[in-house]
């Protein structure tokens, strides 16, 4: 094989996954595997393990390609997604669109054969509701953020019905931690990059107040309901004290960054809020884990 022909199938290939949205996709396996741990009673090292990760793995790049391929032209609007594969016609349209319907098919598929029936239709509801609530929404309102984290809140779910065959007071314990987390994330984010927002025509809360007001107490306001939330796992019996008090200081100081992004109202507070989110979330998963 030709190096120049090697350069490409490499480029291809770098294409393809880009289309999945790695990271995100990464997120979703993680929480999913915090979901299954916590509903798991007996070995974790298992086929059964290893069936729904891969399977929520797939129909998490699945959902992303389908994602790209419907937001193609608003990416293309945007500086910092203006070169994803598809605006930048490094694929086409069918090639998206045939990547992300054979991976989300062989999840489900891998989900309902090794997991059951319930952890694929979670599965399925995620796949969906993110396609044809969220993406939809996005050009629309800026509840969409609101919407968008019901899809981002369900991979624990998937993970506890894989392991139970059932779900249970603790899978929605974890639902809610997850979404009450999103909102900050999610704003933080648009914070940081609402000039490219409102340039794709996304109205995001960020974009429509722009003094930074609103935005800062919807921060503060979730990051408070998480820091009460997180703390439900306690006394549902999956996570012992020392949760609870790891719990209760990652609160306190995911707050506090809130609070201070809300007072200064500039792009590196919202950026220290975005970054505070990310060691949030793994820190108290850590917790979780630990303490299970």
């Amino acid at each position: 094989m030709s190096s120049s022909v090697l350069a490409a199938s490499r480029g291809a290939a770098a294409d393809y996954l880009e289309l999945t949205k790695p990271r995100i996709t990464l997120m979703v396996v993680l929480t999913a595997f915090v979901g299954y741990a916590l509903g798991s009673t007996g070995s974790l090292l298992t086929g059964r393990l290893a069936a729904t990760l891969l399977g929520t793995a797939l129909v998490a790049a699945g959902a992303s390609c389908l994602n790209m391929l419907l937001e193609r032209r608003v990416d293309s609007l945007m500086l910092r997604t203006r070169n994803r594969p598809l605006p930048a016609g490094r694929l086409r349209p069918p090639e998206a669109l045939a990547c992300g319907l054979a991976a989300t098919s062989a999840g489900l598929a891998l989900l309902a054969w090794r997991t059951g029936a319930l952890a694929a239709a979670v599965a399925f509801v995620t796949w969906a509701s993110y396609l044809f609530l969220y993406t939809p929404l996005k050009p629309r309102t800026s509840l969409s953020t609101v919407v968008g984290a019901l899809p981002g809140a369900l991979p624990p779910v998937i993970g506890w019905a894989a392991a139970r065959g059932r779900l249970e007071p603790g899978a929605f314990v974890l639902f809610a931690i997850m979404f009450l987390w999103q909102i900050p994330h999610f704003l933080a984010i648009a914070w940081i990059y609402r000039e490219d927002y409102a340039r794709g025509g996304l109205p995001m809360l960020p974009v429509l107040d722009p003094e930074g007001r609103i935005t800062g107490r919807q921060a503060v306001a979730n990051t408070m309901a998480l820091l009460l939330v997180s703390l439900v796992p306690t006394a549902a019996g999956i996570a012992g004290r020392t949760y609870l008090a790891g719990a209760l200081a990652l609160g306190l100081g995911f707050t506090a960054v809130a609070v201070r992004a809300a007072v200064l109202r500039t792009p590196q507070a919202a950026r220290w809020l975005f970054v505070a989110s990310i060691l949030y979330l793994v820190a108290l998963c850590t917790l979780l884990l630990a303490d299970h």
